[in-house]
């Protein structure tokens, strides 16, 4: 048992290495705020973008490394690590009865559209909070301390956010957003997976999957990518935007106002002047996930939308290999 604990420790500590900086790379590429036309300033006036214009997924990811370093590549890792560790020995201990025989964490058990309505419910009470501070953990232009978490909490979170957790959860659109994102791959795709590629459990020697039943399925996931990405990027646009006691002022960049903390930036750090990303104006805050995909698309045009879809499509067609 330990010799199985350990390896799966190392498992997931040699994992978060490779995909923590590719996972923030991502969000950040989905986050920034790239307005295709001219903007007006509170007085009317035509003002220019004045933001980073980033439109690949690499050049994000160098663009990170240029300006944050080595350690903005791994801004995020506390959390992705906690958050990994939990529901990972919580599908290690509770989903099956022998240990040789684990269920992915990511797997939902075998059951109802009821039970799987609700395990699609409990998965996004679980995770919403830790995908919150997990993006903002990324998209924040402030160093964090990785053995702080409180001090972590008080510049990821609000005021309001801190004193009122239950608040994460009314995000306008989020909890919406992810309940769709997870019926889509849960429930839907999850469904057409086993009746397409059933499952061998007895490990029979030749079992065999239908090759037409196979491309199928590939075939659908593939296509599903035109659902779930502008979902991915709605979600994580909704994730950085901060919920303040006042409906008017709903903060989307990672300030700290009204706060005794006074965190150091990353371009203090690396002697950049530049941010990696812009953020929209907190005091426009998108209103829900409807609005969020509208004014992305209005604003920043439709392929906005399907940034890194090509990441997307990569885990949709992974899962006919699971």
């Amino acid at each position: 048992m330990f010799v199985f604990i350990l390896t799966v420790l190392l498992t997931v500590l040699v994992g978060l290495v490779i995909t923590v900086p590719l996972t923030g790379a991502l969000v950040r590429l989905r986050a920034n705020y790239n307005p295709k036309g001219l903007q007006l300033d509170d007085e009317g006036n035509v003002e220019p973008h004045t933001g980073p214009v980033v439109t690949s997924f690499f050049g994000m990811l160098a663009r990170v490394k240029r300006i944050e370093r080595w350690p903005g590549l791994f801004k995020g890792l506390m959390p992705t690590l906690i958050e990994t560790m939990v529901l990972t020995f919580f599908a290690v201990v509770a989903l099956s009865d022998d240990i040789r025989y684990r269920r992915s964490k990511t797997n939902p058990p075998a059951s109802g559209v009821v039970e799987l309505l609700f395990y699609c419910v409990f998965l996004i009470i679980v995770s919403l909070p830790a995908t919150i501070i997990t993006y903002r953990s990324i998209t924040t232009p402030y160093k964090l301390p990785w053995l702080s978490p409180l001090y972590s909490l008080r510049v990821l979170l609000t005021p309001t956010e801190r004193r009122r957790p239950w608040v994460l959860y009314l995000t306008p659109g989020l909890f919406l957003a992810q309940l769709h994102h997870a019926i889509f791959t849960i429930l839907i795709l999850g469904s057409l997976r086993n009746w397409l590629i059933p499952k061998n459990p007895d490990l029979k020697v030749g079992y065999e999957i239908n090759s037409v039943k196979f491309a199928v399925y590939l075939i659908i996931a593939s296509l599903s990518t035109a659902i779930l990405c502008p979902l991915e990027v709605v979600i994580t646009k909704l994730a950085i935007q901060r919920n303040h006691a006042a409906a008017e002022y709903n903060s989307v960049e990672q300030e700290v106002e009204g706060d005794d903390v006074s965190p150091e930036e990353y371009v203090e750090y690396s002697g950049s002047e530049e941010d990696v990303i812009g953020l929209r104006h907190e005091k426009d805050p998108y209103l829900g996930l409807i609005d969020c995909t509208k004014k992305v698309a209005q604003e920043e045009g439709w392929t906005a939308l399907y940034r890194a879809w090509w990441f997307t499509w990569l885990a949709g067609i992974s899962g006919a290999f699971a």
